[in-house]
């Protein structure tokens, strides 16, 4: 494996900036690497090495006459296939999307582009992000580096397992219930969901509009913080997205290290989760000692009890399949996409329905089906109503306990990666991984997700989540605690991971 490869973006940057290497260099280098594990991973569905290699020859010339650059410019990202890009085929791993190339950019493409990151192509995902292990992918699973038996969790697996495997040194994601931060955790890598409208939606397809947010997949929290610096920022093409000054994320992160302290900060926990229900017993020890590495770095603990929480997955799994039911009534075989013509009379009904059969997959049908039922007549009330009311309660919640702490703390998930067909036929099981994600979208709250260990072989992480708009607030703590772990460890807990052999699946 080229040595190159394995350093953090940030580590790339300085490398270009030094004149070390060449973006053309580098990303053949991760080109190289993708076609040598790829075929056991399956974290890309598209990879577009003509493309890259014209944008990183782009970036070296900018670099040599001179002109101003990103910090970031030059360095490599894979895109995940739920975000529009132009001219490239874009899925969203469902086949009713299947050779669609979008006529647009998704706005964080274009700040890509502008910034000089070749881009190497797009991951897997489950449908329509519809899911939490990447095995509801029209396409095929994605396996998790760490053990090819086992998911990189969901929706973005793909994603992750790329970044974990050293194929992309950067990463975009989309996180409506945890996408980013849960494969993160079953990946060694750190993903960040940041304040609902930092990051523009426009590009993205929609799921649930009010709880999907872009955001970055990366190797360290600077990477990622670096990544947020490029692709955040407002965009009147989205109405939710926020109209404001940004600090830098990067520098935030940088603070946070070099102080290597989280001295005079307070971390809320919830009864809820140090109770353990639904909790593995390991990965609540796990996240006890990252507490306690928290306590030893001057942070103050606080214990909070935060009753709404366990009603969470319960209101976002109506809230979110009836936005999903009326998000994806677009694909409706007449104005794009797959369109499946029955025998006898073709009739605008029967073509759709006809399409919509064969173009969704069961997860994404299934979903569709509980969000238009719950948008009923005579239901709506009962469900999509009361499930809003609970968000809101939820939110006051959260607005209170920010009054007493600076950052709540959580495990990112209840338990390591699972095997692969463990749980594809167990939807309840596959919501409730979302346990401990779900609350920050539900809230529109910024939230971190790093590495915190191993248990049984296999990295789990902690979770950080702050008050609307103080990203750069969890990136200073993030960092702090990585800093700690990874002197420890010798280096990120990547270090670690087996190397990917074909033989293992």
């Amino acid at each position: 494996m080229n040595d190159m490869i394995t350093r953090s973006a940030s580590e790339l940057a300085a490398a270009l900036a030094a004149g070390e290497t060449t973006s053309v260099e580098l990303t053949q280098a991760h080109l190289d690497r993708i076609e040598s594990v790829d075929g056991a991973l399956h974290a890309f569905l598209k990879v577009d090495g003509e493309g890259a290699l014209e944008q990183a020859a782009a970036a070296d010339a900018a670099r040599n006459a001179g002109e101003a650059t990103s910090p970031l410019a030059g360095v490599p990202v894979a895109v995940k296939d739920n975000i529009a890009t132009l001219g490239l085929e874009t899925t969203a791993a469902s086949r009713i999307l299947e050779g669609w190339k979008p006529p647009y950019d998704a706005h964080v493409v274009e700040r890509l582009k502008a910034a000089g990151m070749p881009i190497l192509g797009k991951t897997n995902l489950d449908e329509f992000a519809m899911g939490s292990s990447s095995e509801h992918s029209a396409y095929g699973t994605t396996y998790n580096p760490w053990d090819l038996e086992r998911v990189p969790g969901g929706s973005g697996g793909g994603s992750a397992a790329a970044v974990a495997a050293f194929e992309a040194p950067l990463a975009l994601g989309t996180d409506t219930g945890g996408s980013i931060r849960q494969p993160a955790a079953f990946t060694g890598t750190v993903g960040m969901k940041p304040t609902y409208g930092a990051v523009s939606r426009y590009g993205a397809l929609a799921m649930g509009s009010s709880l999907d947010q872009i955001g970055p997949a990366a190797r360290t929290v600077l990477d990622a913080a670096m990544l947020q610096d490029v692709i955040g920022g407002h965009d009147e093409r989205d109405q939710t997205s926020i109209n404001r000054d940004w600090p830098s994320f990067a520098d935030a992160a940088r603070a946070g290290a070099e102080a290597g302290s989280m001295q005079g900060l307070r971390i809320g926990v919830a009864k809820q989760y140090l109770d353990g229900e639904g909790i593995d017993p390991e990965v609540l020890a796990n996240f006890t000692a990252s507490l306690e590495r928290c306590r030893e770095l001057g942070a103050e603990i606080v214990n909070l009890d935060l009753k709404t929480t366990e009603y969470a997955v319960a209101a976002y799994y109506l809230l979110m399949p009836a936005e999903v039911s009326s998000n994806l009534a677009r694909y409706d075989s007449v104005r794009f996409g797959l369109r499946v013509v029955p025998e006898g009379k073709a009739t605008t009904e029967r073509v759709m329905s006809a399409t919509r059969a064969a173009g969704f997959g069961d997860e994404v049908k299934r979903r569709i089906l509980l969000g238009t039922y719950a948008l009923s007549s005579g239901y709506y009330d009962a469900y999509y109503g009361s499930a809003q009311k609970v968000r809101t309660l939820l939110q006051r919640e959260f607005d209170d306990a920010f009054t007493k702490v600076d950052v709540l703390a959580a495990p990112t998930t209840t338990e390591p990666a699972f095997k692969v067909g463990e749980n594809i036929n167990d939807p309840m099981a596959m919501y409730l991984a979302d346990l401990t994600t779900i609350p920050a979208n539900l809230a529109g709250l910024p939230a971190i997700s790093l590495p915190s260990g191993l248990v049984k072989g296999l990295p789990v992480g902690v979770q950080f989540m702050g008050p609307s708009g103080e990203d750069a607030r969890l990136y200073k703590a993030a960092a702090a605690l990585e800093h700690d772990l990874v002197t420890e460890w010798g280096g990120t807990l990547l270090a670690q991971a087996p190397e990917i052999k074909e033989a293992q699946r």
